[in-house]
């Protein structure tokens, strides 16, 4: 009896909160099943996760290598380098004409690390904060672990999967919401909203007392239209990005938040508190890509053939009903005429045609089960290839 007491002792100290029981990340799931099949000898297509072929801009990547033959990589202040947060705020003049103050702008381990920022300096444990669907899903899981109640909206063609003001308040009456998130151009759908429809909803949910966080990760990745910032559109919006799309610096793991002047001081003291400061070395590169864009741009011109191949040739192959694909680098395909478990479709598609992408489930718990999420951020070969690959395998 005293060993059953002792062992139910022990096994209590290592079980893990009920916070961190959020679900996987399914992207990373499926890039682990496609390495293993890798390593197995066999190639795989990777179009499941939203991570650029292509290499940093050839400038941060001379400029982090300087900064190591120089010597000592420090700490620097929590909110970030001077010069890069003066740089980022030019960014903002130059590229939408409007005025950023540098003190506003923070520094972030990617744009994870501000949405976590975020929302511990703009929610407390038990508010509720909107979300659409389908989208990112760390949006949901880490608003789950960190006390808050993610409130999903499913979003519709009509609207073109973007998110209305009428859809936010029929929400927000039933019972109140302290928070909105929206990305544009979106993730998984690439739908983008007009300066009209955001500047619409964003008075919207502030007339309702919602605070508003704008995800613009992939801005500059936007072909429909241009993309518009919400810095121009409210001083009250929190507003996200990072330079992991447009600037293909995914591993670096830095992007910035522009903040509302009264939560500048609350979100440096959390930064002083989790992180210090992000890492010296990929804020030395970062302010060196925005010398980069000519590089950037023709990659982006690259994604835009992929694209028009994905269009054209998806449809051929079988896969003719996607959402919207105004900016980022993905196409969020119906496969309801071959599955009903896009999981299932995913994980036959990774093991039979060796082409890897992600189940809409991941994006969407309710309907996802009939979406496959490609990313055509890789060369036009390989995206040729998939579409060959896919093709032969449906057919």
């Amino acid at each position: 009896m005293l060993d059953a007491t002792l062992r139910e002792r022990a096994r209590s100290l290592v079980m893990a909160s009920g916070r961190s029981n959020v679900p996987p990340f399914m992207v990373m799931d499926v890039m682990a099943a496609a390495a293993r099949i890798e390593a197995a000898g066999d190639h795989v297509i990777h179009m499941e996760v939203g991570q650029p072929s292509a290499t940093a801009p050839k400038a941060a990547i001379a400029a982090a290598q300087r900064a190591l033959f120089d010597g000592r990589i420090d700490y620097t202040s929590a909110l970030g380098i001077p010069s890069l947060r003066e740089r980022i705020a030019r960014h903002y003049r130059d590229s939408y004409g409007c005025t950023v103050n540098a003190e506003q702008i923070v520094i972030t381990t990617g744009s994870s690390g501000a949405f976590i920022l975020a929302f511990l300096a703009m929610f407390e444990p038990g508010d509720r904060v909107a979300v659409t669907v389908p989208g990112y899903p760390p949006y949901r899981h880490i608003l789950t672990a960190l006390g808050c109640e993610p409130v999903l909206i499913e979003t519709s063609s009509e609207n073109r999967h973007a998110l209305t003001g009428e859809a936010l308040l029929a929400v927000h009456r039933k019972k109140a919401l302290k928070g909105v998130l929206v990305g544009s151009p979106a993730n998984p759908t690439g739908t983008m909203m007009s300066r009209e429809a955001l500047t619409s909803l964003i008075a919207v949910a502030e007339g309702a007392g919602i605070r508003f966080i704008s995800d613009e990760i992939y801005h500059g990745l936007d072909y429909a239209f241009p993309a518009v910032t919400a810095v121009e559109l409210s001083p009250n919006a929190m507003v996200i990005n990072s330079f992991s799309k447009y600037f293909c610096m995914t591993g670096w793991r830095v992007g910035w938040m522009v903040v509302p002047e009264p939560l500048v001081r609350p979100i440096e003291r959390l930064q002083q508190n989790l992180a210090i400061s992000v890492p010296t070395l990929s804020q030395i590169g970062a302010e060196a890509a925005f010398e980069g864009r000519p590089e950037m741009e023709a990659i982006k011109h690259g994604y835009q053939e992929n694209r028009r191949l994905l269009i054209e040739g998806l449809p051929r192959a079988g896969l003719d009903k996607f959402l919207p694909a105004d900016g980022a680098f993905y196409l969020y395909a119906d496969v309801s005429a071959f599955t009903s478990n896009s999981f299932e479709f995913a994980k036959q598609m990774l093991e039979e045609a060796h082409v890897a992408a992600t189940p809409g489930i991941d994006f969407d718990p309710v309907h996802g089960h009939q979406f496959i999420r490609f990313s055509y951020a890789r060369s036009l070969e390989e995206m040729q290839e998939a579409v060959a690959r896919i093709a032969r395998w449906l057919g």
